[in-house]
């Protein structure tokens, strides 16, 4: 590739960024100016140290390479936003069953067949109560592993009130956002709770930040904070109980969610790791919300959906295990080959002497020799 194919001209890298940089303030524009010429300069040292190690031969190749990654990277490009549109569709689709889902789960539609006499055992007032599907998101939520390690006993009261929840594509700027919709209750006045995800790339999640919304809890309902009391010392002049509140673990902690420090250098490597875990967990949090629970909450709420993550894992560790079988049947092919080897140097051993035994009867009795020796835990591969 000639050098003037190669070259690329820095001071155009403004004109050329695309609309939604315009839209930045003069100074952030700026700056991500200057990170992309950075960029793209190291870049460019990087790729043409590497050029300049190869034969002319060996780098016209390469170049013909490049090309086909072009071309490679363009049809990838169309399917990204061919599968985003494809998904846009079908999640237009999605909402009238949605809907229909929401009216029964809340007693707003009954359904056909449903007895209209309460049977024997139950008094009528329990069966005027029971309407729709009750503890609904709660059941389906708790049945599955990632979510229920989040619940504890204290956050069920509170999310029996959940009567929907739904989630939304985010362009600009891409990412997706949850929305929980609660009934009236005694712990919180919000009646929907949401959560943002902000990606740095929609097609690879690469997370930027998360935005949930600040809980309006009523006097002493907090969910996420627990009221400690401790006795005062003998002798102190204040009887008073001194209180203290204390974090406590909570599925509402998911609305407030860990925050990036805008100056990397205000964290040290440690701080950095563990936060790092914190969003990979919060991330995960949501797209099991988003991609399992909303989609297939009835699944969950009978527990048909374990079933299929379980057959999931079995897979996996059936794959596991063939790999270990295979592990065990090169070894034991090993075994024998050095059992072969020792038959055949006794054998020559017994010839020289002219034993009356034979060679068949001298395999038999070394074979049965080493199976006598051998480990229990090779007996069972």
């Amino acid at each position: 590739m000639s050098n003037n194919k190669d070259s690329f001209n820095i001071s155009d890298l403004e004109a050329s960024l695309p609309a939604a940089a315009a839209a930045l303030s003069p100074g952030d524009r700026a700056g991500l100016v200057n990170a992309l010429k950075n960029k793209l300069q190291t870049l460019a040292g990087q790729h043409s140290d590497v050029m300049e190690t190869l034969t002319p031969k060996v780098r016209r190749r390469v170049e013909v390479l490049r090309e086909i990654q072009s071309q490679h990277d363009e049809l990838e490009a169309k399917f990204f936003e061919e599968r985003a549109a494809l998904e846009a569709k079908y999640q237009k689709l999605y909402e009238p069953l949605y809907t229909t889902r929401y009216q029964i789960v809340n007693g707003v539609v009954e359904v056909e067949g449903v007895p209209t006499e309460a049977p024997m055992d139950q008094g009528e007032d329990r069966a005027a109560e029971e309407k729709g599907v009750p503890n609904f998101w709660l059941t389906a939520m708790k049945t599955n592993e990632v979510l229920a390690e989040e619940i504890s006993e204290r956050d069920e009261g509170a999310l029996k009130y959940l009567k929907d929840i739904k989630w939304c594509r985010l362009e600009d700027p891409k990412g997706f956002k949850l929305e929980f919709f609660f009934a009236p209750n005694p712990y919180f006045k919000n009646t929907v709770l949401t959560k943002t995800y902000h990606m740095i790339d929609d097609d690879e999640p690469i997370l930027e930040k998360a935005i949930g919304t600040e809980i309006e809890w009523y006097p002493g309902k907090s969910l996420t904070q627990k009221l400690l009391k401790k006795k005062p010392r003998k002798g102190s002049k204040n009887t008073k109980p001194i209180t203290k509140t204390e974090n406590c673990e909570s599925f509402f902690n998911f609305f407030n969610p860990p925050q990036v420090p805008e100056d990397d250098d205000d964290i040290d490597e440690e701080t950095a790791e563990e936060l790092q875990n914190q969003m990979e967990q919060d991330y995960d949090i949501g797209s099991t919300i988003r991609d399992k629970i909303i989609p297939h909450a009835v699944s969950w709420f009978t527990g048909e959906a374990v079933q299929g993550d379980e057959f999931e894992d079995i897979d996996e560790d059936d794959d596991d295990e063939i790999d270990e079988d295979d592990e065990d049947e090169d070894n034991e092919d090993d075994d024998e080959d050095d059992d072969d080897d020792d038959d055949e140097e006794e054998e020559e051993g017994k010839s020289k002497k002219k034993s009356s035994t034979g060679p068949k009867s001298g395999r038999a009795q070394i074979g049965e020799g080493q199976q006598g020796e051998r480990p229990p835990e090779c007996k069972q591969q």
